[in-house]
């Protein structure tokens, strides 16, 4: 479950987006929550989870003074949040060394190259969304299997199921565990529809925007009282609806079948839908004119996964806050984004590696990048967290974004994935951008977009 076209166009992954905005949402976006993960001992869900007691927790290490390095692609904001020093106070004979790539497709072509030859790997590998089917598929006997490892039962439980899922080989080996999730909401300016003369309570246009339909009728009102782009971009809608069906890209074997999934010829008719009625701003995401437009009120909605609040905070300034607020996404749940840790076998220091992965990606660790990122937990114990089921942002309205979020985490499908979704999807925005930016005729950019993948996948 990803969208991959906007790392092609912003060359950075997931998590180096949100962290981008770290500044903007941790002065700008307050939450209700404390900005810091529960102490051990705390009563909460998430401190008493695996990771937080630190007098039981074995670093791994066998006494010996080592140097661990993870291998990252962009910022994933563990050092900002403090992550890093806690870790080496609980365990002092450890150093923490980053390995960072700023661009996701150079992370992973480096790390193809690494695992190809046995060579050249870090303690830790971070593996994107829209790499992990690759890596499930061609790489799992080159990754520990989470599966196995000390109290690993207990670990899966803190998981959402579909984010362990997605990191599994169809011979059950777990190459990662999960660090961040998507889910979706939608993000609006309440200032802009109240103007117009239109619902602009989060409530009412939950349920006016139950469906993909209704916003978009929405969306032509707005156009015909203002004159102006009710949504940033067909992307917007496609990439967001797409998750939605039964399948995506894929079939139930995890091979391309892009003409025969509900998922895409759902949101590609919705997509073309939005182009015709000339309800987008036919921007590229992703762009600096892109970036302007949350601030100058280009326009008024964008489909919005958790992490997408600090970006709008971050573009939007001071200005925007009270005017964004979010509501849940048309059609039902969906997801934009994650990762994974994963460790390399047989590396100098693989238990050392384990520990830290577990700890990072434990529910306390992931609810302190909550509070603090803004990047939502792909733990469920700490989404479960009163702190973030009541979670509240001044910025946005004062919506209650720990209800709106965690309804969307708890309610994904799972749609079947396969390596070739980043270029799939790569393939349809592309046309679809031509559909809404040049009048292309539909059929012809979905006939040459089917052309274009299967000179990808063969098939």
């Amino acid at each position: 479950m990803f969208m991959t076209s906007r790392r092609a166009r912003m060359a950075i992954g997931v998590a180096a987006v949100a962290a981008m905005a770290v500044a903007g949402c941790s002065s700008k976006s307050k939450t209700s929550a404390p900005a810091s993960s529960s102490p051990a001992g705390s009563s909460s869900p998430a401190a008493s989870a695996s990771g937080s007691a630190s007098a039981a927790w074995d670093c791994g290490d066998n006494g010996q003074k080592i140097t661990l390095k993870i291998g990252l692609f962009g910022n994933f904001a563990y050092k900002t949040a403090g992550l890093y020093d806690k870790y080496q106070q609980l365990c002092p004979n450890i150093t923490i060394q980053e390995d960072d790539i700023e661009q996701s497709g150079d992370y992973w072509n480096k790390l193809k190259t690494n695992l190809a030859a046995g060579s050249g790997l870090d303690d830790i590998q971070a593996i994107e969304v829209g790499f992990v089917a690759q890596v499930t598929a061609n790489y799992a006997d080159k990754f520990v299997d989470f599966n196995t490892v000390p109290n690993a039962a207990q670990i899966k439980s803190t998981f959402y199921p579909w984010k362990w899922q997605m990191a599994t080989s169809t011979d059950g080996k777990t190459v990662g565990l999960g660090t961040d999730a998507g889910p979706e909401a939608m993000c609006f300016r309440q200032d802009l529809l109240k103007a117009a003369g239109l619902p602009n309570d989060r409530n009412t246009l939950a349920q006016q925007w139950s469906t993909w339909d209704g916003f978009i009728n929405f969306g032509k009102q707005y156009k015909q009282k203002t004159g102006k782009a009710f949504i940033d971009s067909v992307n917007s809608i496609f990439n967001a609806a797409v998750y939605q069906g039964n399948e995506a890209y894929d079939n139930a074997q995890g091979k391309p079948d892009v003409e025969n999934s509900d998922g895409v010829k759902k949101a590609w008719q919705l997509a073309v839908q939005a182009a015709q009625a000339g309800i987008t701003a036919k921007i590229n995401q992703w762009t600096k004119d892109w970036n302007q437009s949350f601030a100058s009120g280009t326009f008024a909605t964008i489909s919005c996964p958790a992490w997408m609040l600090a970006y709008i905070t971050s573009q939007a300034g001071d200005a925007g806050k009270g005017k964004w607020d979010v509501t849940s996404l048309p059609g039902g749940a969906a997801n934009w984004g994650g990762s994974w840790l994963g460790v390399p076998k047989g590396g100098p220091h693989e238990k050392a590696a384990i520990a830290l992965a577990t700890w990072l990606t434990a529910p306390a660790q992931q609810l302190t990048m909550w509070t603090s990122q803004h990047f939502w937990p792909s733990s469920q114990a700490a989404a479960q967290d009163p702190s973030v089921k009541t979670a509240t942002s001044d910025y946005f309205n004062n919506a209650p974004i720990g209800e709106i979020f965690g309804n969307s985490a708890a309610n994904l499908k799972m749609p079947p994935i396969g390596p070739y979704d980043t270029d799939i999807q790569t393939a349809l925005d592309t046309e679809l951008g031509n559909v809404e930016q040049q009048g292309k005729n539909p059929q012809q950019a979905w006939n040459d977009a089917l052309a274009k993948i299967k000179q990808v996948t063969g098939s």
